[in-house]
């Protein structure tokens, strides 16, 4: 045997489990199944269940799970907590897996059986838990996000109550003091958000750091930090772009040439909190992002692809001002092509230290590419080896 692996198959109130073991052939091999509650005696139940038929301690056992909303926390972190090596899978990723499979039915016992076999045959990243103070920061962000989109919705009854053929005073009162209401509970969530933001001295720190970006506000990094638990599990900005479903897709295949776009495969809360910040950062003129934006508009002539392009930077800009703990620089792009021109042009560049470089470059121009800039009588620049 290579391994065991275990898979769950969670609901609200009770988990099926099935716990199969591969071979050097790669033959996956059922030992046994059985359903517990979702509860912590459940919990306990399957751990000496575990035991039992995990008799070669010597051979690894993996635990394999989908993310079903919050019914699958308890169980990863208690058995998390007991030393297992949990995964935690999309819904999405094991439902396309067991439709591979070619099973024609479908219940909680089939299901677990294919998160089983999915554990044995794959090598799946291991799942970490949330630290209490970010899981608490998530949970206040998501209520101030429903607080919003509750309140969107009322407001837009109200509006069409008050242009309907026969209106109703009774219901217009209803709605304009639960309006009121949700405006003093997203205040109130609001100022608790800032206040454990504030708790923390490193992260509050980090966090002002930041927001030195003109359009970036504190709700916006705190969001950000409740989503991807503090930047904790991404190795570098790549894997965060991909998280949060900012990587562009290719369609392309022989002479097929689809549209390329996002993938949107990801956390679509970390994407609706970068669209306004992106808007703004644009609005008050920010050169590291307005450049990107003017040279992607010029390729395509689209302005939502170019706020999209706009969204990934501030992404990653964010992360590498988390990770470095340094405020944001808006002329630390110009400083470095500066200094890119003065290393392959050095002449030329002695006798432009007062030309107005900083102005060309927020127009997305280069100056080597600038006649302008050049000396009287000159029309070419030299080239040099």
């Amino acid at each position: 045997m290579l391994k065991y692996s275990l898979g769950l198959d969670i609901s609200c109130e009770k988990i099926d489990a099935c716990i199969s073991a591969i071979d050097t052939n790669q033959n996956v091999v059922v030992k046994s199944t059985t359903h517990i509650s979702n509860s912590l005696s459940g919990f306990k139940h399957l751990d000496d269940w575990i035991h039992k038929h995990h008799k070669d301690k010597s051979i690894p056992i993996v635990i394999c799970m989908e993310a079903t909303g919050i019914y699958y926390e308890n169980c990863a972190l208690y058995l998390f907590d007991k030393g297992y090596a949990v995964s935690v899978i999309l819904p999405n990723k094991a439902k396309k897996y067991i439709k591979a499979l070619c099973l024609e039915s479908k219940n909680d016992k089939i299901d677990a059986k294919g998160l089983s076999r999915m554990g044995a045959e794959q090598c799946l990243s291991v799942w970490q838990p949330l630290g209490k103070y970010f899981y608490e920061l998530r949970l206040l962000t998501r209520q101030h996000q429903n607080l919003n989109e509750q309140m969107t919705i009322t407001r837009n009854r109200l509006h069409a109550i008050e242009h309907a053929m026969y209106r109703n005073k009774i219901v217009e009162k209803q709605l304009r003091k639960e309006i009121d209401f949700l405006e003093k509970q997203v205040k109130e969530t609001t100022k608790i958000i800032e206040k454990h933001i504030h708790g923390n001295t490193e992260i509050k720190q980090k966090v002002e750091n930041i927001c030195t970006i003109k359009g970036v506000a504190i709700l916006t990094v705190a969001i950000l930090l409740a989503e991807t638990n503090g930047f904790a599990l991404f190795e570098n900005a790549r894997q965060l772009v991909s998280y949060a479903g900012l990587d562009v897709v290719e369609n392309q295949s022989g002479f097929h040439k689809g549209k390329t776009r996002i993938s949107k495969k990801g956390n679509s809360r970390i994407r609706r909190a970068l669209y306004m910040p992106a808007f703004v950062v644009i609005t008050c003129k920010q050169i590291h992002f307005l450049n990107l934006y003017e040279r992607t508009l010029d390729k395509h002539n689209v302005k939502m692809k170019s706020y999209v392009a706009v969204q990934k930077k501030l992404l990653t800009t964010i992360y590498a001002l988390w990770k470095k703990n340094e405020k944001f620089n808006p002329d630390h792009n110009i400083l470095k092509q500066e200094q890119e021109l003065a290393s392959r042009h050095p002449r030329e560049n002695e006798s432009k230290k007062n030309s107005h470089v900083q102005d060309v470059t927020t127009q997305g121009k280069h100056p080597v590419n600038d006649h302008s800039l050049l000396p009287l009588g000159k029309t070419k620049l030299k080239k040099y080896p």
